[in-house]
């Protein structure tokens, strides 16, 4: 098992979507909860990845959001564990914004960085004509990989995707000064 080795304040992202049987949705995220809650992980979000357009569905609303399940090793709720806001802020809404009134009156009332960025990325899907895309049949934008390992990694940290396809995760490493450990069953997607 893998669980088991993730060191202390170490961070398991999950990306995961449902699984469809006659029409019917399985959310995988929360079937598969109580399996991390038994190895003692906490989910820290639970963040959907919105990407806008995909495949039609004729007796459902078409799917166009998967999730990315965050979970950190640690020993008690409130244990440290990575976590850089500075380099995933994205602009505020009112840049320049000031206090009112108070002792900070006059002050910018946001981080000049930027916000954090809520739970709901609108990050786009690699489908036939975007600039990324491999003949990997569900490949996942290096954008969407490059925010979590600048998020829950350090310079120099170890990300590892057990079911790396083309290698994503492995390209947001390299990016941002990461190391990478990569599995791939596939050969032509090694290739």
């Amino acid at each position: 098992e893998i669980i088991p080795r993730i060191k202390q304040g170490g961070s398991l992202c999950w990306q995961v979507g449902n699984y469809v049987e006659d029409n019917q949705i399985f959310p995988l995220d929360i079937e598969f909860s109580p399996i991390f809650k038994k190895h003692n992980l906490h989910l820290r979000n639970r963040i959907i990845w919105y990407f806008g357009h995909g495949l039609h569905t004729q007796r459902r609303f078409s799917g166009r959001y998967e999730v990315v399940m965050w979970y950190t090793k640690t020993e008690h709720a409130k244990s440290s564990y990575v976590f850089n806001l500075d380099p995933v802020r994205v602009p505020s809404k009112y840049r320049g914004k000031r206090h009112f009134k108070g002792p900070n009156a006059g002050q910018l009332s946001g981080n000049p960085l930027g916000k954090n960025p809520e739970d709901v990325w609108n990050i786009p899907n690699v489908k036939s004509n975007h600039i990324e895309k491999t003949d990997h049949p569900c490949q996942f934008p290096v954008g969407l990989i490059e925010r979590l390992v600048l998020s829950l990694t350090n310079e120099g940290g170890l990300v590892f995707d057990p079911f790396s396809g083309v290698a994503s995760a492995g390209v947001a490493a390299a990016i941002h000064k990461r190391r990478y450990w990569g599995a791939e069953l596939t050969e032509n997607y090694t290739k």
